[in-house]
C-alpha cells in the first residue's frame, strides 16, 4: 500500500505476532523503552508528540455498534482528564465497511474523529489533541480492538511537549492511520484467550 500516500510503513507484528498491521517506519516501539500493559502496543513518533496505538479492551455487549466508539471515545477522555464540559467533542463517526478492512472477524467496525483537551504528567498546561479512533468489535471473543491516533494540534508553550514540536519533520496523517486500520489482521484467535 505504498503508493496510498502517507508515510513509509512496514508490517509489523503486534501482541507476539498474533495480529499484523501496517505501522510507519519511523515509528518508536514504546515497549522497547518502557514497561506498558499487556493489552497494548503503543508507537511513538521519533519528533513530534504523535502517538498510535492498538489495545485489546473487553467487548461492551450493553453498548450499541453505532454507541461504541463513542463509549470508548469517552472512557479515554474520562482517563485523560478531559471530561469537563467543552473538553472534548466527536467530531464525526463512520462505519469501515468489511471490504474496506482486512479484518474481516469483527462484527462490525468504525472510525471515529473528535478533540480533547489534555494535559501531560498532570502540568496544569493543556494541550488540544485531536483523536482518531478506529474500533473493531469481535463479540464472539468478547473482545474489541481499539485503535488510537494520537495528534496534537495547539502545544501550549508551558507543556513539557513544547519543545518537541519545533521539530515536524514528517508528521503522520490520517492516511497512516486509516492504512493500518486497513492492515491489521488477525493470525492468532488464541489471543483473545
Amino acid at each position: 500500500m505504498e503508493g496510498a500516500g502517507g508515510s513509509a510503513a512496514q508490517t509489523r507484528p503486534l501482541f507476539g505476532g498474533a495480529l499484523s498491521a501496517a505501522i510507519p517506519s519511523s515509528a518508536t516501539d514504546i515497549s522497547d523503552l518502557r514497561e506498558i500493559p499487556d493489552n497494548q502496543e503503543v508507537f511513538a513518533h521519533p519528533h513530534t508528540d504523535q502517538s498510535l496505538i492498538v489495545e485489546l479492551v473487553e467487548y461492551q455487549g450493553q453498548v450499541e455498534d453505532q454507541d461504541a466508539a463513542k463509549y470508548h471515545f469517552e472512557d479515554i477522555a474520562s482517563s485523560n482528564k478531559a471530561l469537563a464540559a467543552g473538553a472534548f467533542e466527536v467530531t464525526n463517526v463512520v462505519p469501515l465497511s468489511k471490504s474496506e478492512v482486512s479484518l474481516s472477524d469483527c462484527s462490525t467496525a468504525w472510525m471515529l474523529t473528535g478533540t480533547q483537551c489534555v494535559s501531560k504528567f498532570n502540568e496544569e498546561a493543556r494541550n488540544m489533541v485531536t483523536l482518531h479512533l478506529g474500533l473493531f468489535r469481535l463479540p464472539q471473543f468478547s473482545t474489541e480492538i481499539l485503535v488510537t491516533f494520537n495528534d496534537p494540534e495547539r502545544i501550549n508553550p508551558e507543556s513539557s511537549s513544547a519543545a518537541s514540536v519545533e521539530t515536524h519533520r514528517e508528521p503522520w496523517t490520517v492516511l497512516d492511520f486509516q492504512r493500518l486500520l486497513q492492515t491489521l489482521t488477525l493470525h492468532n484467535p488464541g489471543l483473545f484467550g
